[in-house]
């Protein structure tokens, strides 16, 4: 059953169409990924969905509710972690839980169980009482999560909730996002880092300029990429000679050429056929290899195939 549906949904600003005619189904139980470079047309699809933004067109349901015409109903059924904190700064970590949770209906002895569940569930039981403008960036993205998931909402919607943390928040997170699946809740994840979208999400939809241009599993889009091969080469003597980039970049086997400092992704059918051309160039310009890896096709390489750009440019 779906918990999300999407009908040629469409919204406009100025006569520009920033989602055009979208269809997607979002099943319940699944964390569901959605990847788009910066304007893709992510975050106005994700307003939309939680009712902050009304579309020009199309329908959308949540629970097989109507967001137009039921929008408060819809709200009580999800939990939104923004990219931007949705904090007050100067009230304590339980009053910012305690806050949200009177705005979904909650009071009394369950707002106490409920503020205290989301806290622990966060790893912030010991700092209820602090108030967040003292807290890291990590633990301000965690107390973020919390606000959301307090009335245990069936579908969580997750934007960009690692952005500028330091690595041990960023697990916790993931493994909160895994849990909270595991208790119930459905997850739409946004991410600029390919590898949480692999490592969390049973499917991932690929947004550009508007449109859902792939949808699938990890491995039915990496179908889609089979018959390309990535190669990292990392030099051994700084950075590459132009000359030697110009010639893989002229080569007819290569598809594309990707530096970075002293590294270069070279994008090609087979690696194997072409290899000897490659080591030649180098040879050629006397470049130097320190570290030569074949990799198997990859979601950034799809995503790179088909929006041009990489995730995070």
């Amino acid at each position: 059953m779906a918990i999300a549906e999407l009908s040629n949904v469409v919204k406009r600003y100025d006569q520009k169409l920033t989602v055009d005619h979208v269809n997607v189904k979002i099943e319940e139980g699944e964390i569901f990924g959605l990847l788009g470079p910066n304007g893709a047309g992510k975050s106005t699809t994700i307003s939309m969905i939680c009712g902050l933004l009304e579309p020009d067109g199309g329908e959308i349901l949540i629970d097989g509710l109507s967001v137009k015409a039921r929008p408060l109903d819809v709200k009580k059924r999800i939990g939104l972690v923004p990219q931007e904190l949705a904090l007050y700064e100067m009230m304590s970590a339980a009053e910012n839980v305690a806050f949200f949770g009177r705005l979904y209906g909650l009071r009394g002895k369950l707002l106490k169980e409920r503020v205290e569940e989301a806290l622990a569930f966060t790893g912030l039981s010991d700092k209820a009482k602090e108030k967040p403008s003292t807290f890291s960036g990590g633990m301000k993205r965690r107390l973020n999560i919390a606000c959301a998931i307090m009335h245990r909402p069936k579908l969580i919607i997750m934007d960009e909730p690692t952005v500028g943390i330091d690595p041990q928040s960023r697990n916790h997170i993931l493994e909160s996002v895994k849990t909270l699946n595991q208790m119930g809740s459905t997850i739409i994840y946004t991410s600029h880092y390919m590898e949480e979208v692999e490592a969390i999400c049973d499917r991932v939809a690929i947004m550009d300029k508007g449109h859902i241009i792939a949808c699938g599993t990890e491995q039915e889009l990496r179908e889609r990429v089979a018959h390309e091969e990535k190669i990292v080469i990392k030099s051994g003597a700084g950075p590459l000679a132009p000359e030697l980039l110009d010639e893989l970049n002229l080569h007819p086997r290569i598809n594309r050429v990707k530096t970075l400092e002293e590294t270069v992704e070279l994008y090609l059918p087979s690696s194997q056929s072409e290899l000897q051309d490659i080591l030649f160039i180098f040879a050629k310009h006397g470049g130097v290899i320190a570290s030569l890896q074949i990799e198997e096709p990859d979601l950034e390489t799809l995503f790179l195939n088909l929006t041009g750009r990489t995730l995070r440019d």
